[in-house]
């Protein structure tokens, strides 16, 4: 079990790498391993007006029953049919953005292809009511009034590249279009592009090469520094830090990087440690930027971080522009906090024309080309072509960013369910602290109905949602989470506990463990040390109902504080009144313990996020002996 101080420390908002099943006399239970060699989740799309159906091979549905085209009477209409109408059964294609030669001949085997580009929102939407499937790039915005305009048509969006800001995802998913990217083909091109600032800024290439062009020959000036034997601190050990990192080693440089999910050994065979956010930043020489953009890494480099930074530190990011607050790190090379600051990417793309930080005669900036080689390009084209074409013949691409249509009746039920499984997993992942990446979670459902009559892949997809989201760009849902986990090293393994009672409800209740990790929040630690949390749905909503081995009763709606504190008279006033002097609303509180005037769990339920000062008096309550705030 981790060791805790009596009074809670603030950790960084991009969360650390790291790390009490109750029992029934009548248990049957099977271990589910959720990474599978082949793909655990067998299922087709299904559309009302299915493409398959307007194919020359392969299968269609004719009310509802399947027939093969090759039968006699399907031979002898396609015999009938001349080569224009044969064509025209075809799907057709629309590409609004610049794509490789290479993915164009992988749909073109496959559809009519249309290739349009420039298309003002209005020619889109007059355009895509005739088309199949789309593939954009990141200048085209695929929003509900395309999807609107479509009727239904759709089948498909490809984004040649991995965000997907610019598609609306909620209404993809309500139209029941599948949403595919390609996330791996530019890997390496991005890896090269950071190597590539990170030497440029390192010796002033930029800034000498511009000099020169204006005639003039500043040797002193420009003197750099060397990168061998200097730190780089890789943060986001990803697909595209882990290739940065190997490629620094290279230079002689000594890498340390911060993830949440990297596991140790993998990092460890790089020959790279994996270290805290403050750990990392404070010691680096350079720091590399490979996280996603999501609300927990909005603005994570700002004023307080680049004060906690080595003076003359070197900055090189290839991610997402949002991670840097701007106008900080302006200040920050002012100041010589920050010597150097190489970039590819901007919070706002393309960045203003007097924009100060590109400007900065200390900056060296590139246009957003992380991706931006003949290989990459083709790479990505193919990669999204061959998505769109296998979702075209109804297959569950793993790159898939939303989740098929779930039958109504088994959403019904299950809706509330979803909820709780998100959330608890919102809850575990919070409460995860140290270095060494989370690889084991287990969830435990217990229920009055057979085992093999629940279906819990949504759910464990929802779970695993929950852990992931919140310090990811990735998307999860119930085609990918089973890819997505793998990916992040995340093993997932399900137990089923059969409960004597009703089996009115599909479960009475979910419990998610976290193995191998440190807590943040020590109470939250079951007897063997696994962080464990319990959770059920009471009249329609989500509750935690176990933290630890103590047991609480707070709906999860809002925000929540955990307090271990001593069980004595006042406690809930006390905090009430901090909080109420900073006007944030209870929603909920619960008080679980141990024995009478022993130890106890005060777990609120907040509408509002406190600020700094209220948790700080918060932990300041003497009998308070730890504390944690979650985001839900």
């Amino acid at each position: 079990m981790a060791s805790t101080s009596t009074k809670p420390t603030f950790t960084s908002p991009f969360p650390s790498s790291s790390s009490s099943s109750s029992s029934s006399p009548s248990t049957k239970s099977s271990n589910l391993s959720f990474l599978h060699t082949t793909s655990p989740i067998s299922l087709k799309l299904s559309h009302s007006n299915s493409l398959s159906s307007h194919r020359r091979t392969g299968s269609f549905e004719v009310n509802g029953a399947v027939k093969t085209a090759d039968s006699p009477s399907s031979v002898k209409k396609s015999q009938d049919l001349d080569a224009t109408s044969l064509n025209s059964t075809k799907p057709t294609i629309l590409v609004s953005e610049k794509l490789g030669e290479a993915g164009l001949e992988v749909l073109r085997g496959f559809g009519d292809v249309e290739c349009a580009y420039d298309l003002s929102p209005e020619q889109l939407c007059s355009k895509i009511s005739s088309c199949d499937a789309l593939i954009v790039r990141s200048g085209t915005k695929v929003n509900r009034q395309v999807f609107e305009a479509a009727k239904g048509r759709l089948k498909v969006v490809g984004r040649a590249g991995v965000g997907i800001d610019n598609v609306d995802l909620q209404a993809a998913t309500e139209f029941g279009c599948l949403v595919v990217n390609a996330p791996t083909a530019n890997t390496v091109a991005a890896a090269e592009h950071g190597i590539a600032l990170l030497t440029a800024m390192a010796r002033n290439i930029s800034q000498a090469d511009a000099s020169m062009k204006a005639g003039k020959w500043q040797r002193n000036k420009y003197v750099g520094v060397s990168v061998v034997g200097k730190t780089l601190a890789v943060m986001g050990f990803g697909k595209v830090g882990s290739e940065v990192a190997r490629r620094a080693k290279g230079l002689g440089m000594n890498v340390i990087a911060h993830d949440p999910y990297a596991p140790a050994d993998r990092a460890r065979a790089v020959g790279v440690d994996l270290v805290s956010f403050d750990q990392a930043i404070s010691t680096a020489d350079f720091i590399s930027l490979h996280m996603p953009l999501t609300p927990t890494t909005n603005k994570i480099f700002n004023d307080e971080t680049f004060a906690k930074m080595k003076k003359g530190v070197r900055i090189i990011n290839v991610a997402r522009g949002g991670v840097i607050d701007e106008d900080a790190l302006v200040r920050a090379l002012d100041s010589g906090v920050v010597a150097q600051a190489a970039l590819d990417v901007f919070t706002e793309e393309p960045p203003p024309q007097n924009n100060k930080l590109v400007r900065h005669e200390n900056v060296t900036a590139t246009p957003h080309l992380g991706a931006s080689t003949k290989e990459a390009q083709e790479g990505v084209a193919i990669e999204i072509a061959e998505a769109v074409v296998g979702a075209l013949k109804g297959e569950l691409s793993a790159t898939a960013v939303n989740a098929p249509m779930v039958p109504p009746e088994v959403l019904s039920e299950l809706a509330p369910y979803t909820i709780l499984a998100e959330k608890l997993g919102r809850l575990a992942v919070q409460l995860v602290s140290g270095g060494s990446g989370i690889q084991s979670v287990k969830v435990i459902y217990k229920s009055a109905r057979d085992p093999d009559d629940l279906d819990t892949r949504l759910l464990r997809a929802m779970i695993t949602k929950g852990i992931i989201e919140p310090i990811s760009a990735s998307y999860v849902n119930l085609v990918n989470a089973d890819f997505v986990a793998k990916q992040k090293g995340l093993r997932i393994s399900e137990e089923k506990v059969v409960l004597d009672s009703s089996p009115e409800f599909p479960f009475h209740s979910i419990q998610v463990k976290i193995s191998g990790v440190e807590s943040k929040f020590a109470s939250s630690n079951s007897e063997n040390g696994d962080i464990s949390i319990e959770g059920k749905v009471k009249y329609g909503i989500p509750h935690l109902t176990c933290v630890g081995s103590f047991a609480v009763d707070v709906s999860l709606e809002g925000n929540l504080i955990l307090c271990r504190q001593v069980d004595q008279p006042g406690m809930i006033g006390k905090v009430g009144n901090i909080l109420g002097e900073q006007n944030v609303n209870v929603s909920f509180m619960s008080v679980g313990r141990t024995a009478r005037r022993n130890k106890a769990i005060m777990a609120i339920g907040v509408d509002e996020e406190p600020n700094r000062g209220a948790l700080n008096k918060i932990g300041e309550v003497p009998a308070i002996e730890e504390f944690v705030f979650l985001k839900l």
